[in-house]
């Protein structure tokens, strides 16, 4: 299937947001994907998204959009590194792999 586009899910007041949208500003750029950034779209992550075990749902969280209008859930946040830091370099490469997976 094509990937026509990725979506991130942000919050302004959700620290993690920012490495969210350095992985997909760096794989859009770097693959020629275009990337959507929407702002607490719920609707979105409750009918795309990864949800607790409660029913809730996290921010940030990745999709990827495929043709036809077929909305895919990549990640829900950053993967942590050793260290409990964000893995910028992890992100891109889980993100750049689920695309590549999509092409066939």
């Amino acid at each position: 299937m094509k990937v026509e586009g990725i979506i991130a899910v942000t919050a302004d007041w959700e620290k993690r947001s920012q490495y969210a949208l350095q992985v997909c500003e760096a794989v859009s750029k770097a693959t020629n994907i275009p990337l959507e950034v929407r702002k607490e779209d719920y609707d979105l992550l409750i009918n795309y998204g990864e949800k607790d075990e409660f029913g809730g749902v996290d921010i940030p969280q990745i999709f990827l959009k495929l043709e036809g209008g077929v909305i895919k859930h990549v990640m829900t946040k950053i993967p942590d590194n050793e260290k409990g830091m964000p893995d910028i370099e992890k992100g891109i490469k889980l993100l750049t792999e689920s695309i590549s997976s999509m092409r066939g």
